[in-house]
């Protein structure tokens, strides 16, 4: 039974990413080094921090680097806002009783405005910050508090976390929300995948209270399982373009909209509703192109077995794409363009099959 939650903030409670991106660069500017695009960043930068900017600036001494930091910092951190689904899952902690804490890098003066500014801090009973290599204070921090491992979980969206709560041998969970990939979380080994802290609140009231049991699949729920029938959606313009959607829990791979389809509700209106909540779009000319079996995918941040049911559709007239949470990027790019975009599996597939179907035509 889960009793005790360590939290990491940033990019896990909170989006802080821009803001750090930025000051990095602004380091960069500083030493005369290029920057970094945040591609690469997200890419490069790992904790402790140090051995980052070793990486890059190594001739910068630490105190300097770090008045550089908190300079820019201080001037963008107005764009760090509460991800989405943190309030509510602190809200479901405080309801279950759960003792919560903080372990992060944050420097403590930043974690007090942002802590202010998001309402989030009056939901950490103790919170840990400015840490510099979070594997060095675990064991105190679980000590301070009489937490057994057992009732005790970090949730964090970097490696490091995942080692620190393997050092401090409690159990992990690791999100999608933040800095590292799913393949560089995978690396590090957490006990549980989750695309966000909403999916580790259904978890939790799914199990009692509990994490999954550790195995080869964590993340299955309890009882028999099936394939889930889903629907996408390869949206095209009034000019011949169609939108590819870039999102975590398929590797940062680009893809289509989609989703679930729910109990009672034709494959049809699924797309049109799919499509709508995730890019704000309302698509006509729905036309069926084909079913795919995705048998565990391994780009998938967990094991799954879904039926795509693919269609292409039309979005007419002069549309705003706005993505919900579960996209982190989108492009309008030519038929043929799409290609060259490193894509999932099933959304190649696709593409391939609408490109032979046109030269029929």
């Amino acid at each position: 039974m889960v009793r005790n939650v360590i939290f990491d903030w940033s990019g896990t409670l909170v989006d802080d990413l821009p803001a750090v991106w930025q000051a990095s660069n602004h380091i960069f500017e500083q030493a005369g080094v290029a920057p970094l695009s945040l591609e690469r960043f997200r890419a490069e930068f790992r904790l402790p921090y140090r051995g980052f900017y070793d990486q890059h600036v190594p001739h910068v001494p630490l105190d300097q680097l770090e008045v550089w930091f908190r300079a820019k910092f201080m001037e963008c951190q107005e764009s760090v806002v509460a991800l989405p689904h943190a309030r509510a899952f602190l809200e479901y902690c405080a309801a279950r009783g759960f003792r919560t804490f903080l372990l992060s890098t944050v420097h403590p003066l930043a974690y007090e405005h942002q802590a202010g500014t998001t309402d989030l801090g009056r939901f950490i009973q103790k919170p840990y910050t400015g840490i510099a290599d979070k594997r060095t204070k675990i064991a105190d921090l679980l000590s301070d508090h009489g937490l057994r491992p057992e009732e005790t979980v970090f949730i964090g969206d970097m490696e490091h976390d995942i080692e620190t709560a393997r050092h401090g041998g409690i159990r992990s969970v690791a999100v999608l929300t933040g800095y590292n990939s799913l393949a560089q979380l995978r690396t590090a080994g957490p006990d549980l995948v989750v695309e966000h802290l909403g999916e580790l609140r259904d978890v939790l009231e799914r199990n009692g209270g509990r994490l999954p049991a550790v195995g080869p699949k964590p993340e299955a729920a309890p009882g028999p399982r099936r394939p889930i029938a889903t629907v996408g959606g390869l949206i095209f313009d009034d000019t011949g373009k169609v939108l590819m959607v870039r999102t975590h829990k398929w590797s940062d791979r680009w893809g289509i909209p989609g989703g679930k389809i729910e109990f009672g509700e034709a494959s049809t209106d699924a797309l049109r509703r799919e499509v709508r909540e995730e890019t704000g779009l309302v698509v006509e000319d729905v036309r069926f192109v084909m079913v795919q079996d995705a048998i565990h995918p391994p780009e998938f941040y967990k094991d799954a077995h879904f039926l795509l049911l693919n269609y292409t559709c039309r979005a007419r007239g002069e549309q705003s794409v706005h993505l919900n949470e579960e996209g982190q990027e989108h492009r309008w790019v030519t038929f043929e363009d799409a290609f060259a975009l490193p894509l999932n599996i099933p959304t190649r597939i696709l593409l391939e099959e609408v490109q032979a179907l046109q030269k029929l035509r």
